[in-house]
């Protein structure tokens, strides 16, 4: 090989040096920090740069996107002497690659470490109970104070998130048996609250009926008694007006010895109706007896003087006691004392009529009917 081929050789790959070393080429969403003899010279930005070579030198490249950054699991004392076990995520973005550069030397553990003391210090003020029910106020306490602390390193934290509170063991514990007897207790409240409304529910329910019942009693009571009452009327209408017909009938068709004598022959089969009447005596001479019964009783008056008035029987009976009662019942007084004239005429003078009667003479030897 010739010298002069040895040359265009070295000048070739001296050339491709120099061409790799000066054209820089940025990917998208990164910054390149270039330094000229070590020191800050520019930054370049995404695509095709030119640097002078051998003298300008490309020290970092910056990724400006939005990164997320997962912490272990960090040990952390609570306000009540409690040893919790917080994790926690940042999402964080560079916003200046100089300031990212040159005024941290490790900004993925810095803002760890800052985390760490952030986190204790807030968590510190808090109870455990706190601490589980309070985590976008540890969040939002966590972001203000990491974003003002990592300003100055041309870092933004976007977002912190606690990925889990774990407490020891033995305190996991105790808060499920205390979940456990606050679950019960408020099944128990709930329970007891069931159970009374059950029974003033039964309790209303027991009064309305009674109520009802009683109600209902003392309309049957009201209507029981007027149904008496106008049954009670009605039967002592009947009764006068029967009466008053019995007696009208009895003035009216002038009885002799004749009727009571057929009278008494209608009573004889009662006479033997009876459970211990099994033996009954006619006497043979049955006509001298009546013509005695009849001597006996004494002359029945032809006008007893008692009421006139006749009976309609077709009539109506009235369901309402009228005005017309008081007049009834002084015909049926009139009527009752008629009655007892005719049983005793001899009582009283002037219920006698002005033509007497002798009473016929005994039969001999004759004597009423016996049972």
């Amino acid at each position: 090989m010739s010298a002069a081929l040895i040359v265009l050789v070295l000048l070739a790959v001296l050339a491709i040096v120099v061409v790799s070393m000066t054209v820089k080429i940025v990917p998208q969403a990164r910054s390149g920090i270039v330094e000229r003899f070590g020191k800050y010279r520019t930054t370049l930005s995404a695509g095709l740069n030119i640097v002078m070579p051998f003298i300008d030198k490309v020290r970092y490249v910056i990724d400006l996107r939005e990164q997320v950054v997962s912490f272990p699991p960090q040990p952390v004392i609570t306000e009540d002497n409690l040893v919790v076990s917080i994790d926690t995520v940042i999402y964080f973005q560079v916003t200046d690659p100089v300031a990212a550069t040159y005024e941290i030397a490790n900004y993925i553990q810095a803002i760890e470490q800052l985390t760490m003391t952030t986190l204790r210090n807030i968590t510190g003020g808090m109870t455990l109970e706190h601490a589980l029910t309070s985590r976008d106020q540890i969040n939002s306490g966590l972001r203000g104070e990491l974003d003002s602390a990592t300003g100055k390193w041309g870092i933004r934290v976007n977002r912190v998130e606690l990925k889990g509170i774990d407490p020891p063991p033995s305190i996991i514990d105790a808060m499920e048996q205390q979940m456990r007897a606050e679950r019960n207790k408020r099944a128990a409240i709930l329970t007891a609250e069931g159970e009374r409304q059950s029974a003033i529910l039964t309790a209303e329910g027991q009064k309305q009926s009674a109520i009802l019942t009683a109600e209902g009693e003392r309309q049957a009571q009201i209507l029981t008694a007027q149904a008496d009452r106008q049954a009670q009327i009605l039967r002592a209408q009947g009764e006068a007006q029967a009466i008053q017909t019995v007696f009208q009938a009895i003035h009216d068709g002038n009885p002799d010895q004749k009727l009571l004598s057929y009278q008494y022959l209608q009573m004889l089969p009662k006479i033997a109706e009876g459970d211990n009447a099994t033996t009954w005596i006619i006497p043979a001479e049955l006509t001298k007896a009546l013509g005695t019964l009849g001597g006996t009783i004494g002359s029945i008056p032809m006008d007893g003087g008692g009421s006139k008035t006749r009976v309609d029987y077709d009539s109506e009976i009235e369901d309402d006691v009228t005005e017309q009662d008081a007049a009834t019942n002084e015909a049926v007084q009139e009527a009752l004392n008629a009655a007892k004239a005719a049983e005793n005429p001899a009582t009283s003078a002037a219920d006698l009529p002005t033509q007497e009667q002798a009473p016929p003479p005994p039969p001999a030897g004759g004597t009423p009917p016996q049972a």
